[in-house]
């Protein structure tokens, strides 16, 4: 997934960058609510981690607005605010989750993964494919019963691909989800992890549509 993190303290943003990075994503962090705003202008977030208390005023405000433009984009609240008034505050304001400060770096990485299936239309983390067993919670995947090795950005994809099934992903949609605005994109990145997919899954996984982009295969 790509993720939009909106927070001001630098400690703890650097610790859950490298976390959600850590796990498969890529990061975007944004310190300030006119940055996010930016960030959201040019780019299609999967997530959105999102402070109470920014430099340039709150949070809450913030969804609103974006829930009011129309966006479904799903919300985890990270904040110190820990009154049940302010909880509730949040989630009348659009958020999906809502998380007080400090909390567990594993446990974020789970609820991330409990929203992105939500919205996948997929709550259940356990996904057959054919011969492939899919394990979104785990990160896993066996085929014919035995485990399959994919790195991190091999996951990245294919985890893209079992969340829309049958729907065509461009090349420009799957780059999104690999590289944060900081990284290098090569030219044929896509090409060659799509590769060692078909390789690791079977040829016919993922089917190429020529000019417009990839989808998973029915094999």
């Amino acid at each position: 997934m790509r993720v939009l993190l909106i927070e001001d303290d630098t400690i703890l943003g650097a610790a859950v960058r490298d976390q959600i990075a850590a796990d498969g994503h890529s990061v975007d962090w944004a310190k300030r609510l006119d940055a996010a705003g930016e960030y959201l202008d040019v780019a299609t977030y999967d997530l959105i981690l999102l402070d109470l208390m920014l430099p340039d005023g709150r949070g809450q405000p913030f969804l609103r607005a974006l829930r009011k433009r129309g966006s479904v984009t799903p919300v985890i609240i990270l904040t110190a605010l820990d009154q049940i008034s302010d909880r509730i505050e949040g989630l009348n304001a659009g958020a999906d989750d809502y998380m007080v400060k400090p909390f567990d770096l594993t446990e974020l990485s789970a609820r991330v993964s409990a929203v992105a299936r939500r919205y996948s239309g997929n709550p259940n983390p356990l996904v057959t494919l054919g011969d492939l067993e899919v394990d979104l919670a785990a990160r896993s995947v066996r085929r014919n019963g035995n485990p399959v090795a994919l790195t991190a950005r091999e996951w990245v994809l294919f985890e893209a691909f079992v969340q829309r099934p049958g729907q065509l992903l461009s090349k420009a949609q799957l780059e999104e989800r690999l590289y944060s605005f900081e990284s290098e994109i090569g030219s044929n990145t896509i090409e060659v992890h799509v590769s060692h997919l078909r390789k690791k899954l079977g040829r016919a996984r993922i089917e190429t549509v020529r000019g417009l982009g990839y989808r998973l295969g029915a094999a």
